[in-house]
């Protein structure tokens, strides 16, 4: 009896992908969803204890694993000691990037229900949640190169949203439905537009020239 169980389960995950994404999470119908996948509501809840834990089934594993690996990647550049960090900072950035790409792009529908399908849900603040944690890291950087704060226009508001704009733009790739090969090429033309932002500001907090 385990194959058929296992089945309406699959069903009902597949019918709620297509209800998500049409509709979102607030106007999305398990009863919709029940009907699609040739079951009930009943089934549903007894499965998946209601509209958000099905939701959740959906997304959840790849949001955990996708800002997961965001930290793993930064923890491994902040092992690294400063001069190592100041010197591989936009080529490991941007490979960053690219690691994580390669796994949205291997699960681009759950990503699509994440970014345009949360509302109202805990997973709505999912982007912000990579963007503190960025904010976090950029100024362990800040502190690991001696970088004087004090005094300085670079505040945490303003590294915020630099680090909003940045995620935000990101994850265009994906509200564009962008072919896997054109997001690479987007990916690595933001994190050079992003860093070369970066480095301007340092050079003109530090009093160094541009040219």
């Amino acid at each position: 009896m385990t194959k058929p169980l296992e089945d309406t389960s699959q069903r009902i995950l597949m019918c709620a992908k297509q209800e998500f994404l049409e509709k979102g999470f607030s106007d999305a119908s398990l009863r919709s969803i029940a009907a699609k996948a040739g079951t009930t509501t009943g089934s549903i809840y007894s499965r998946f204890g209601g509209k958000e834990e099905l939701y959740a089934a959906i997304v959840e594993p790849a949001a955990d694993h996708v800002a997961g690996m965001f930290e793993e990647i930064q923890k491994e550049f902040h092992q690294m000691d400063a001069t190592e960090q100041s010197k591989l900072l936009e080529s490991y950035a941007t490979s960053g990037m690219e690691q994580m790409l390669d796994y949205i792009y291997d699960h681009f529908e759950e990503f699509q229900i994440l970014l345009d399908a949360s509302y109202g849900t805990k997973f709505q603040d999912f982007v912000e949640h990579l963007v503190e944690l960025e904010t976090e890291y950029t100024y362990k950087y800040l502190d690991a190169i001696r970088f004087q704060k004090e005094g300085s226009f670079l505040t945490r508001e303003f590294t915020h949203i630099m680090n909003k704009a940045l995620f935000e733009s990101y994850f265009e790739v994906v509200r564009h439905k962008m072919p896997k090969e054109k997001a690479v090429s987007y990916i690595r033309m933001l994190e050079q537009y992003h860093y070369a932002g970066w480095d301007s500001i340092f050079r003109s907090a530090t009093g160094e020239s541009d040219t």
